[in-house]
């Protein structure tokens, strides 16, 4: 029993005791930590790892805190004006049948509705970019992550980011590839899909993306790549320029065989992506086998050949009747409907660029050198300008040969001359008209003047029925060929102010009028091309004039600009009168046809210029030809030039306009 007692009392002591007074001496009276790590108690590998409670309450604070830095960016970052170069638009001019000429400016584009977009190539793009676009809230996570991830790597913060993410970045924000930006970007989509319609983001993604080829937005894309405005777009077209979005520089087809693979690849991967999301069917996708080759240009925006004459002109008519600037113009956006045929235009710069290839020599001849030529066609019933020529190339020769004055017109005023003569008749001047036996003449009175009367020696103008000198021309004869003389007489018979009102009245512009000297009446005034062809088409319109105009329509957002309707006609000559002058040209120019009326310069005249001006009921036609170094203003001698049986150069013109016209 002792010893039993003896036993007990080891295992008393031997109790364990309370935690606080096991621990280290060194460590009594220590507070206890908030956040136990390294974890006390525990050794080595143990003591450093933390516990479930410490992982869950980490994970919850950096939640919190990711959370709440969101709700502080979300709140500090708002939607920012656009920028500047994104609302910025070409000026876009179109022939008169409607396609596209050619667009200017800093940046090419068109901003266009998605109902002018065809359908097929927004789903291609739909399909390529983001295929949870209508359902999405406009960001990707993954991709803001993905850029997060980059830029810890040292690479680029690029990512997959949504239509809404790309529409931010070209329309808001810079194209810095920085994870600030991103963040932005991220943000400000959350935003913009909030406030903005699916269609109004698509519609500015569309309108904003670059394409290459110089093209910014769909539209400008559709002509660089095809030559079609975005609405006429087939399915495998749009899948293309949806292909290229990704980035032209890899995937523009004629940059190089490469490229070309890599655009085939996803052009086809883009069509039966389409197939795969529900976008196009089976038997749609199989119509789409053929790679569509985009047309070999590299941008659409060249102003070089004839392109450039025609927008200077273009752009001065706009100017003159709706009041725009320079600097409204530059600002880009409009829509210029133009009358210009581009059928006829290249018809006309191909005449001109073949006579002059196969008659001149400027190697071989000095006269040959610095020849220039300018011409315009009018079409008489409206006065539409339908084609002109203004020189070798509008970004080499920046003068337009076919819109400037400076060039005398030489014997082709003679027509207005005898316009006036007809119209107005002739004074009646000196004493000797008893003596010649027209006693019945009385000096100061004016007479009535046919196109067959013909000075008689003794310088009075008579009829021709039973007049005598009938070796001297008629006023008809002296029209076409030689007479200098005889107009010279006859301008200042009729009256050379009355002469130049009659030119005004017809067509030209007054301040194009020479002095009036005696010799002004066989040209020394320097109408343009145009308007010489508007002034004869007065002649093929029966006495009536139409004022030249360049431009149908302007549109600016949608609404069409006030001032551009055509000048209404006015009666410039009486009808027998025109009648009389169209007959009198035409019997000159029976060797280029008799339904066309023809005045030219005449080897009698001494001017530095030769002109050839000729019309029909339907089309009036002006060409000049002239010398001039680019440095020089004033106008070289034409003796010599195309040889020596180019008769100063006058031969010339009327080859240009039978090839024309041919």
């Amino acid at each position: 029993m002792g010893t039993h007692t003896q036993g007990k009392s080891p295992r008393r002591r031997g109790r364990r005791q309370p935690a606080a007074r096991r621990r280290p001496a060194g460590r009594r009276g220590q507070r206890r930590r908030l956040v136990d790590y390294p974890r006390s108690g525990r050794s080595g590998v143990r003591r450093w790892l933390p516990s479930w409670r410490q992982l869950l309450a980490t994970t919850g604070l950096f939640v919190t805190a990711v959370a709440g830095l969101f709700v502080c960016v979300y709140v500090s970052v708002d939607i920012p004006d656009e920028n500047a170069a994104a609302r910025r638009e070409a000026n876009v001019y179109y022939w008169s049948d409607g396609t596209q000429m050619v667009s200017t400016g800093e940046v090419n584009r068109q901003i266009v509705d998605l109902d002018r977009i065809a359908p097929s190539a927004v789903d291609a793009v739909i399909a390529a970019e983001n295929e949870t676009f209508y359902e999405d809230s406009g960001v990707s996570p993954k991709g803001l992550a993905r850029a997060v991830v980059n830029m810890a790597r040292g690479q680029e913060t690029q990512g997959g980011s949504t239509i809404t993410q790309q529409y931010v970045k070209n329309t808001y924000l810079s194209q810095d590839q920085t994870v600030t930006r991103k963040v932005k970007e991220f943000v400000i989509a959350l935003k913009v899909d909030r406030k903005k319609s699916k269609d109004e983001i698509l519609k500015g993604y569309l309108n904003t993306s670059w394409f290459g080829r110089g093209a910014n937005g769909i539209e400008a894309a559709a002509h660089a790549y095809y030559g079609i405005p975005a609405k006429d777009l087939d399915p495998s077209q749009g899948a293309l320029l949806a292909a290229v979005l990704k980035g032209a520089e890899q995937y523009d087809p004629s940059i190089s065989r490469a490229n070309h693979e890599r655009a085939r690849g996803r052009w086809a991967w883009i069509l039966d992506r389409q197939v795969d999301v529900g976008l196009m069917s089976k038997k749609e996708r199989a119509k789409y086998r053929t790679f569509p080759e985009p047309r070999r240009q590299s941008r659409s925006t060249s102003l070089g050949g004839q392109t450039g004459y025609l927008v200077d002109v273009a752009n001065r008519y706009v100017k003159q009747h709706t009041g725009l600037t320079d600097e409204q113009l530059a600002r880009g956006g409009y829509r210029i409907h133009t009358t210009f045929d581009r059928h006829q235009v290249r018809r006309m710069e191909r005449a001109v660029r073949r006579v002059l290839a196969r008659d001149l020599d400027p190697k071989g001849r000095a006269a040959d050198r610095h020849v220039q030529v300018g011409a315009a066609s009018v079409r008489p019933s409206d006065g539409a300008v339908l084609a002109l020529y203004g020189g070798r190339d509008a970004t080499e020769h920046f003068t337009n040969n076919a819109d400037t004055s400076g060039v005398p017109v030489g014997s082709a005023f003679k027509p207005f001359v005898l316009a006036a003569a007809l119209e107005h008749g002739v004074s009646v001047r000196g004493p000797g008209f008893a003596e010649a036996g027209l006693k019945n003449r009385v000096p100061g009175v004016r007479e009535s003047v046919l196109a067959d009367s013909r000075y008689a020696a003794d310088g009075t103008l008579r009829v021709a029925a039973g007049s005598p000198d009938p070796d001297r021309p008629t006023l008809a004869e002296a029209l076409v060929s030689g007479g200098n003389a005889t107009y010279v007489r006859l301008g200042g018979d009729v009256g050379r102010d009355r002469v130049r009102a009659t030119a005004v009245d017809a067509g030209l512009l007054r301040q194009s009028m020479a002095r009036l000297e005696p010799t002004f009446s066989i040209g020394t005034s320097t109408p343009s091309a145009i308007r010489m062809a508007t002034a004869y088409g007065t002649f093929a319109n029966d006495g009536v004039r139409r004022d030249p105009y360049s431009v149908t329509k302007v549109v600016k957002d949608g609404v069409a600009l006030p001032g551009l309707a055509p000048s209404a006609s006015r009666r410039a000559l009486d009808p027998q009168v025109a009648q009389e002058v169209t007959d009198a040209l035409r019997a000159g120019g029976k060797r280029i046809g008799e339904d066309v009326a023809v005045g030219r310069t005449g080897d009698q005249d001494r001017l530095r210029s030769a002109w050839f001006t000729a019309f029909t009921k339907d089309l009036s036609t002006a060409v000049t030809l002239f010398r001039v170094r680019p440095d020089e203003p004033r106008l070289l001698p034409l003796s010599g030039v195309g040889g020596s049986r180019s008769e100063r150069g006058n031969v010339l013109v009327p080859r240009i306009w039978q090839e024309y016209t041919r």
